[in-house]
């Protein structure tokens, strides 16, 4: 029997993963213990594989979501690495990893160890610990599958450095500081979201002034043109996330404006902002005011969830055209403990996970605190299920959709 899609629910709260069957709903393997880190998400591998950091154990697992219908265990592999980790992505070949420290649960940035994880080391799974800088860096992994780019890139200063991926597993015990094969100082010290491209080989990186674009120059990096967050006619704000559309070759992010008070949080603006990667073409969709977070990417649509105090919804704009455009608003049930005005959108409040896979019209949304996930097809622009889990979903959860090939490694950043 052909196997179908699978959602897999992380309650870093409660310390959980669920490996649900979306055909049925009904849960095909548990992992009890294991506290995701949030920040730094599931990261898509090749063989319908995933990737996460357990923040609490410190260690990168691998999982085999569909294994344990055929016999195989759910974690293929356990690497131990630093945390609390931040961002973690992996290079073309998925077999080189790269995972960054960041705050944690602590008011400043205190670790500054970067962690390389070779899969396919001699003798099993491997991992080196360095140290480079303290901050909360992003990274991508880019070039040559056998020797990729490490890039981190960096915030107060901005910077963006890179390390051979090879150099790093070569680092002596004891986390030596890393010197990096290339530096190069960046305009902005607010950068925040990146995004590799391997068909062009471009990174992105999100900053106020725009997206900048670095690739590979030998161990050196070479800028491209700024991106700018001004297209359409609509100009002000930033974008906070930056995610790949790879089957239609388009980068995504959300740009935000209005007061820069978080406590004001229901007046911020927000667009969708998108880029084709082949035509260069750009533009911007207004999706309306509040707290719009991620954003996940199905078939032929991105998904956006919609906090506001008069209402949260799930918006859909459709993909499959030259020019993207919104298709459906769709209510999702509130949250009694969710964001409220007057105070800051994630400081003990609830909040909501998203996901979908790049070869399903299925996405999935959290309802936080409430133990739901609620599933809807894109295509028919409707709710399909609701499913329900033992734990809450405190703080949304995070959630990861995946189908069988659906190639969401070609997105090789953690979401």
């Amino acid at each position: 029997m052909p196997l179908g899609p699978r959602l897999i629910v992380a309650d870093q709260v409660a310390g959980t993963i669920r490996i649900l069957d979306l055909g049925d709903g009904h849960t095909t393997a548990r992992l009890d213990g294991r506290h995701l880190a949030e920040h730094a998400g599931f990261l898509a591998l090749p063989g319908n594989r995933l990737a996460f950091v357990d923040d609490r154990a410190g260690e990168l697992l691998v999982l085999d979501p569909y294994g344990p219908e055929s016999g195989r265990p759910v974690v293929e592999h356990r690497v131990p690495v630093a945390v609390p980790a931040e961002h973690l992505a992996a290079g073309p070949s998925g077999r080189r990893i790269a995972v960054t420290t960041g705050l944690g649960r602590n008011p400043s940035a205190w670790c500054d160890q970067l962690t390389a994880v070779d899969l396919a080391a001699e003798g099993g799974p491997g991992a080196v610990r360095v140290r480079t800088r303290t901050g909360e860096p992003g990274v991508a992994l880019c070039g040559s599958p056998d020797d990729p780019l490490v890039v981190l890139r960096h915030r107060e200063p901005g910077q963006l450095t890179a390390y051979r991926h090879t150099a790093l597993m070569d680092a002596a015990p004891s986390c030596p500081p890393a010197e990096p094969a290339f530096s190069t100082p960046l305009p902005d010290d607010d950068g925040h979201g990146d995004a590799y491209d391997p068909v062009t080989g471009w990174v992105f990186a999100a900053a106020r002034s725009g997206v900048h674009r670095v690739r590979p120059d030998g161990d050196a990096l070479a800028f491209g043109s700024l991106l700018p967050w001004a297209a359409g006619g609509r100009t002000g704000g930033r974008g906070f996330y930056l995610r790949l559309d790879a089957r239609h070759r388009t980068l995504w992010s959300c740009v935000r404006g209005g007061p820069s008070t978080p406590e004001r949080w229901p007046d911020w603006t927000n667009d969708a902002w998108w880029h084709h990667l082949d035509s260069g073409d750009v533009g911007r969709l207004h999706l309306g005011p509040g707290l719009i977070f991620r954003l996940a990417v199905a078939a032929d649509h991105v998904a956006f969830s919609r906090v506001h105090p008069e209402g949260d919804e799930l918006i859909l704009v459709a993909t499959s055209q030259a020019a993207p455009v919104v298709t459906a608003r769709l209510p999702l049930l509130p949250m009694a403990a969710g964001p409220r005005p007057g105070h800051t959108p994630w400081d003990g409040v609830e909040r909501r996970a998203i996901a979908a896979s790049p070869a399903a019209s299925l996405v999935a949304v959290s309802r936080g605190g409430h133990g739901e996930i609620h599933v809807f097809d894109a295509e028919m622009a409707q709710q399909t299920d609701l499913l329900t889990v033992p734990t809450p979903l405190c703080e949304g959860g995070h959630l990861a959709l995946l189908t069988p090939d659906d190639r969401s490694h070609l997105d090789p950043i953690g979401r």
